[in-house]
């Protein structure tokens, strides 16, 4: 909250505006929520609309929101690990080893040196690429290069450019890079801390970054085919390119809807049907204890493996030969309940009060609850109280879903007595 206010304080400032006028306060008070949130909803063109003062506030929020999430929701993660019994915290040793890396201090530095490395590698090839196959000045070319290297290792989605990357949608060298910082975020720092100690061992990796790992694998794969089926033949989309054009961005946009929000094609001009899987896309998100948003994989495939075990009517929940504690399974289903429950809410709300089709506003209040910051472009024609419902979606879903989840991992207690049992009728 203290980010967000400062940031809102400074772009609220006549100096943050290209013309130097003063911004309304609804809209600086989303563009810092949105930053901090690492999002990448806007309702005025970064591009144009702020002065290189209030790109660099926005840059600078997002950074900060970036990395302030993914270390509090790391340790927030060993707290929860340290929430069980002592039984518990023995038999589960090996998965809690994830996150056992010392002391805050070193969470911190461990972090940091990954943030700042990934960005250094990215923001060079990027610059490079700029100037060298666009022809910009070196400082510019270093500016956009920065600028995206950041938001894409955040996973923020914002954009130096007015149509976010469209203009390069061709260009494998800008596109690629920016996939992969998506990816290795969205991962969750765990996961990038057991590459780190195992390298590509997969039989050393812990249950999290195993789920995390092959679910990402199955969301990628499912949204490439996704994609590249149903857009395939739009000529507002991928019809007018060629054969490897399509599938870069196929790829592309099949990493984009889970966290980042950067686009290289129209996303107003999807196909009902490529909009229903960037709904799921969104909604699941990434790894937990990272930048992505998102009920997390962790919870999708936890949700998954539940219905499967009760199909085959097993005792436990097994995942890779491990058996699930039934704590985990009741978090995972409050998390779930409680993002369809905020997103429902607030599409009905906007539906209300703006007359807008179903599909782009529900598409709005999914991308903002799991901060992903893709927009079919009605975002700017929103009135001031969707821009609130919306900013409340993006802080709920980037630290509530935290939030929530270390709660009920640590504070957890026991009733000193039982109701009588009762069972209600189900299905």
């Amino acid at each position: 909250m203290t980010a967000i206010a400062i940031g809102t304080l400074l772009l609220w400032l006549p100096i943050a505006t290209a013309d130097g006028t003063q911004t309304a306060l609804s809209t600086a008070f989303f563009t810092s929520t949105s930053a901090v949130a690492v999002t990448g909803l806007i309702v005025v063109d970064t591009a144009t609309y702020w002065s290189p003062f209030g790109k660099g506030v926005i840059l600078l929020l997002f950074q900060v929101g970036g990395f302030g999430i993914m270390t509090a929701a790391t340790l927030f993660g060993l707290m929860a690990g340290r929430g069980f019994g002592l039984r518990d915290r023995m038999a589960t040793q090996v998965e809690r080893d994830r996150l056992e890396v010392g002391d805050a201090r070193s969470v911190l530095k461990l972090v940091l040196t990954i943030t700042l490395v990934a960005e250094g590698v990215i923001a060079a090839i990027l610059t490079a690429r700029f100037a060298l196959a666009y022809d910009m000045p070196f400082a510019q070319a270093l500016w956009h290069g920065v600028f995206h290297s950041v938001s894409a290792f955040n996973n923020a989605g914002f954009s130096s450019f007015s149509d976010s990357v469209m203009s390069y949608q061709s260009d494998a060298v800008i596109l690629v890079p920016i996939m992969l910082a998506v990816i290795v975020t969205a991962l969750g720092f765990p996961v990038m801390q057991d590459i780190r100690a195992h390298g590509l061992v997969w039989r050393r990796f812990t249950l999290h970054s195993k789920i995390t790992i092959s679910g990402t694998a199955i969301l990628l794969a499912t949204g490439f085919v996704a994609i590249l089926a149903k857009e395939w033949a739009n000529p507002d989309t991928l019809g007018p390119m060629d054969t490897g054009a399509k599938l870069l961005n196929a790829a592309f946009h099949s990493v984009m809807p889970r966290t980042a929000g950067f686009n290289s094609l129209d996303v107003g001009a999807f196909r009902d049907e490529t909009l229903l899987v960037n709904y799921l896309l969104m909604f699941i998100g990434g790894g937990s204890a990272g930048t992505a948003g998102g009920i997390k994989i962790t919870t999708f495939f936890l949700l998954l493996a539940v219905v499967v075990s009760e199909i085959r009517r097993e005792r436990d929940v097994a995942i890779f030969g491990r058996r699930i504690d039934q704590r985990l399974e009741r978090q995972a289903l409050a998390i779930t309940t409680m993002a369809v429950i905020l997103i429902m809410a607030a599409t009905l709300y906007i539906l209300a009060i703006a007359p807008l089709p179903l599909d782009d506003v529900l598409f709005e209040t999914i991308s903002a609850f799991s901060t992903v910051g893709l927009s079919t472009g009605i975002t700017a024609e929103l009135p001031v109280q969707a821009h609130v419902v919306l900013a409340i979606l993006m802080f709920v879903g980037r630290v509530g879903t935290i939030t929530v989840a270390t709660a009920l991992a640590t504070g957890s207690s026991e009733r000193p007595y039982r109701f009588p049992k009762e069972n209600p009728i189900v299905g």
